[in-house]
């Protein structure tokens, strides 16, 4: 990629296509229609996957296929599609490899379709010592570890759970040069945004219809979730609807799975990408946003998704935790893009979110 000179940043669209005409990302078959985002990759699942006996990370000088080997418990042929049980561990092969030049890392997360449905997803090479982060050059296959949480899913070889950035050097912004591209663009609909680590994002327990609804709770004991049809199921037949009882709080009971949504508005300004941080026990012991990639033009007036929220995916610990009104739950963190990407998200490509409130994954009706 000594084309990129000394850009740095998260590669756009067009760079992704370029690492696959290089050689340095390499496909089982063609990529599908709309896999590659405008500043991320969708991994396909391959022919094979394997129940395993438990979760594992490989470690230095161990690839991934020596640890199915030693841990899985059958192989599973997904050519005609598998169902994938809740509470149990699969790892599948991807049909994306890598051969990355030395300045180049990735790294990975759910999809938001995916963490919407409570699947949870990582990313492992060989040799990693962490899930979801490839080192600058690495060379070798991807597999997708797999587990549903709440809801039993159906997938097959194709379904893309998973999704990849990749990155050249470093481009994560500070405190200053976040409050800095906010006061240029806007990042939240705050008056005063919390920026510490990245730009606050706040629960929003006012409702969002006349209804008074504030989020969904999953259901348990429940059908099959076909992870590649869209508006294929019926919202109540998997969700509890949870509306405003003039109290703007919520009780996350422990274990549970809700669907919330930011009281701001969120914006990705069309250089830069985003994603939602991972769980911070400082603000609570719950875990929310299993899906943190955003895409350059999220929430973009230009790109018609004024006035998007973010949607979150919240479960609670071992404790009962309570959630108020504008209790801050999450932090975006802004990265700037390499070069600013062709197409922006929901801009004529079909996005799913773009535009969103409260809104569950694109599976149900």
């Amino acid at each position: 990629m000594s084309e990129l000179g000394d850009l740095l940043g998260i590669l756009p669209a067009h760079r992704i296509t370029a690492l696959a005409e290089s050689g340095a990302l390499k496909l089982a078959a063609p990529f599908a229609e709309g896999q590659v985002q405008p500043a991320s990759l969708d991994l396909r699942l391959g022919v094979r996957a394997w129940r395993m006996r438990a979760s594992f990370l490989p470690g230095p000088g161990r690839p991934v296929a020596a640890c199915i080997e030693n841990l899985a418990l059958h192989e599973i042929d997904l050519e005609r599609g598998a169902v994938l049980e809740t509470g149990c561990v699969y790892v599948a092969e991807l049909q994306e490899s890598l051969e990355l030049p030395a300045d180049i890392a990735a790294a990975a997360n759910p999809k938001s379709s995916t963490g919407r449905i409570d699947v949870f997803t990582r990313v492992i090479a060989d040799r990693a010592r962490e899930f979801d982060m490839i080192e600058p050059g690495y060379r070798g296959p991807l597999y997708a570890e797999i587990s549903p949480r709440t809801f039993p899913v159906l997938a097959r070889a194709g379904s893309r759970l998973s999704q990849v950035r990749f990155r050249r050097g470093h481009a994560r912004l500070d405190d200053q040069g976040h409050r800095d591209l906010h006061a240029r663009e806007t990042l939240v609909t705050s008056s005063e945004p919390n920026i510490a680590g990245g730009v606050a994002v706040s629960i929003d327990l006012a409702g969002f219809d006349a209804s008074g609804l504030v989020g969904y709770r999953a259901k348990r004991h429940t059908g099959l979730i076909d992870v590649d049809r869209v508006g294929a199921h019926s919202i109540l037949d998997f969700w509890e609807p949870i509306h405003d009882r003039g109290r703007r709080d919520l009780v996350l009971d422990p274990g549970e799975f809700y669907i919330l949504a930011s009281k701001e508005a969120v914006r990705v300004p069309a250089d830069h990408a985003a994603e939602m941080t991972p769980f911070d026990p400082l603000v609570g012991e719950f875990r929310v946003h299993y899906a943190g990639f955003f895409d350059p033009g999220f929430g973009a007036p230009e790109a018609g998704g004024a006035g998007a929220r973010a949607v979150l995916e919240v479960r609670s610990h071992d404790v009962p935790f309570i959630l108020e009104d504008g209790q801050i739950v999450g932090r975006l963190v802004y990265e700037r893009m390499a070069e600013r990407p062709r197409a922006l998200y929901g801009a004529g490509l079909k996005s799913n979110y773009q535009a969103q409130g409260l809104k569950l994954s694109k599976h149900f009706k």
